[in-house]
């Protein structure tokens, strides 16, 4: 039986990496990122990859990339809602209207994206999501207003839509990326522990696909170092941010 995969978010980073990874894999993946020719060179690499051009912000766009890919391929077994930007933002240069653009892209983005293939997931009963979030999203960092807020609305939606998913024979999962070289972490103008690159991200997030666990998360020793740092009362978590960091008084 063909496995269908649609990767939101593939022209670059850990979706582009994740389509080659799944491509090998056996998977028929469809991918979609807003840029033709990146999609077309990852098509390119991988026969069984074909590129769904998609502007994720367009909720029509993106219910008819659904029917299209499941018109041309077949069921959609795997959706993996990858589609998103960063932009670096301290106190000093924030912007409300860019705030807003990131809030588009990685949350509404994303429930736009998931709106119609788990209408149709419900409807046989079967299939799994993976919604790409962020270990950004487990607190407040510098720099990370927008991006982090985006990240931890995308947690809050998944932990609720979880258990009702799971009723109706549809897994959701939540992954966590920590550091991972791409060209959004390019942009970030401090030191990144446990940097790993986009092949080696892509390997475990395929790994976690196949089991059911609700999160998964990579690198680990970053994630829980944050989980932890979350449950701290205030008056420890902001002078270690701070000092951690380097950012603040």
């Amino acid at each position: 039986m063909t496995r269908v995969a649609w990767i939101t978010g593939a022209g670059s980073g850990i979706g582009r990496a994740l389509a080659l990874e799944m491509a090998a894999a056996g998977w028929q993946v469809a991918a979609s990122a807003r840029g033709r020719p990146a999609l077309d060179a990852l098509a390119a690499e991988a026969p069984s990859v074909r590129p769904y051009p998609l502007d994720v912000t367009d909720a029509e766009a993106c219910r008819a990339a659904v029917a299209r890919i499941e018109a041309e391929m077949g069921p959609i077994g795997q959706a993996v809602l990858n589609a998103g930007t960063h932009r670096p933002m301290s106190a000093g240069s924030f912007d409300a209207e860019a705030f807003a653009d990131l809030i588009e892209t990685n949350l509404l983005g994303t429930v736009r994206s998931l709106a119609p293939v788990m209408e149709r997931m419900i409807r046989r009963r079967s299939g799994r999501i993976a919604v790409v979030g962020s270990v950004a999203g487990y607190s407040g960092l510098p720099t990370a207003a927008a991006y982090g807020a985006s990240k931890a609305a995308l947690v809050n939606m998944a932990e609720a839509l979880r258990p009702e998913l799971a009723a109706a024979g549809v897994v959701l999962q939540l992954v966590s990326p920590g550091f991972v070289r791409t060209p959004l972490t390019d942009r970030n103008d401090f030191p990144m522990p446990f940097l790993m690159s986009a092949e080696a991200a892509a390997r475990r997030l395929r790994r976690g696909m196949e089991s059911d666990r609700f999160e998964i998360v990579f690198p680990r020793r970053l994630a829980w170092s944050l989980k932890l740092l979350r449950i701290l009362p205030y008056a420890l978590y902001f002078p270690i941010v701070r000092r951690v960091t380097g950012r603040g008084a």
